[in-house]
């Protein structure tokens, strides 16, 4: 399937404007997500052998490493397919409190000779209402083949001094639907929102947000998605307040600013993710782990491609991983592929 992808399909979906590629691509997985048998089929095709064993990871349990990234499906729409593809979790949104359009078109770029992407989209989403609503009508808990996690964000008309009330208005709506909940304080697409990884606004959110946790029925475990271009001092902030208000593991890494190599020349605002963030988010990962003793679940996103670039960051110390730019240059057939070639690494 890669190389048909990779030699057909992507010649005929890079003609497209970016963002139209990626509707369409969304569309064609929410319609196979509606095809219960058919995934079925396609699930056991893309089964790992007995042997291997499901990776725990905040109280959860994982089929393999390999997940979806936030960004892919916003409105929670196509997530019912991804055990088909391969998946072993798939992370929906950003959703905010609000609906919201995104910025203006186009936003989204692609890079092929860097497989890379620069997208400014916004945090574009039905609101959490509405993401809560369809939630509703789709497999439950206990009905998923796969872990769902639901990425927060912040809406962008809300000031930031408003932000904590903003993101318990989405975790009050969608907590009960969500295996895991993903704090976003690190897109670099929403005016100010990287302002909350500052040490005070931060440990207000996630104090905030710990204290709703613990006031639910059934607490939800929480994860902090943070920003690649954070200093070392910055993370081990972070770090602190995470283990401070009990969250359950750290999401590395967003989207760059930085603008290595090729990109120096590039004038496009927004934030570059694929190969150019592989070094980068692997470095964040491996700090990271060694800086808490590798004692917090780490989920490791940016420039992962292939099984190589996957094992760099489960070597680095992340227990987790996840793809989405890759997808786009190899296609729908990745996650397999990586998920089957880190276990029979582990074999040799």
């Amino acid at each position: 399937m890669g190389g048909f992808y990779e030699k057909v399909l992507r010649r005929g979906l890079f003609k497209l404007d970016a963002e139209h590629a990626h509707e369409l691509a969304v569309d064609a997985m929410a319609l196979l997500g509606k095809l219960a048998p058919a995934c079925r089929v396609l699930e056991r095709m893309q089964a790992l052998p007995t042997s291997a064993r499901p990776i725990e990871a905040f109280g959860l349990k994982f089929p393999n490493a390999v997940g979806l990234a936030a960004g892919f499906d916003k409105n929670a729409r196509a997530w019912p397919a991804a055990a088909a593809l391969g998946f072993g979790h798939v992370e929906v949104g950003t959703v905010t409190a609000l609906p919201q359009p995104g910025n203006d078109r186009p936003r989204v770029f692609r890079y092929p000779a860097e497989k890379a992407v620069i997208n400014r989209m916004g945090f574009n989403n039905a609101g959490s209402e509405a993401v809560a609503a369809a939630l509703s009508r789709l497999p439950g808990r206990a009905q998923r083949r796969i872990p769902l996690g639901i990425n927060l964000g912040k809406s962008k008309v809300t000031e930031i001094g408003k932000a904590t009330a903003d993101y318990l208005a989405s975790f009050a709506r969608l907590a009960d639907h969500a295996d895991y909940v993903a704090i976003n304080v690190s897109s670099p697409n929403t005016p100010g929102l990287r302002q909350l990884q500052d040490e005070d606004r931060l440990r207000e959110l996630l104090g905030a947000l710990a204290t709703a946790n613990r006031e639910r029925k059934q607490r939800v475990p929480l994860l902090l998605k943070i920003a690649p271009d954070l200093t070392f001092p910055q993370v081990d902030a972070v770090l602190a307040a995470i283990f401070e208000f009990g969250f359950d593991g750290i999401i590395a890494t967003n989207t760059t600013l930085a603008r290595p190599g090729f990109f120096t020349g590039v004038n496009e605002a927004g934030g570059l993710s694929g190969r150019p963030l592989r070094r980068r988010s692997t470095e964040i990962v491996s700090y990271i782990a060694r800086a808490t003793g590798y004692r917090l679940p780490i989920i490791g996103v940016g420039g992962i491609e292939d099984v190589e670039s996957a094992a760099e960051k489960l070597d680095a110390g992340a227990t987790l991983v996840q793809i989405y730019t890759g997808m786009i240059y190899r296609g729908p057939s990745l996650a397999a592929e990586v998920a089957h070639g880190l276990i029979d690494r582990q074999r040799r």
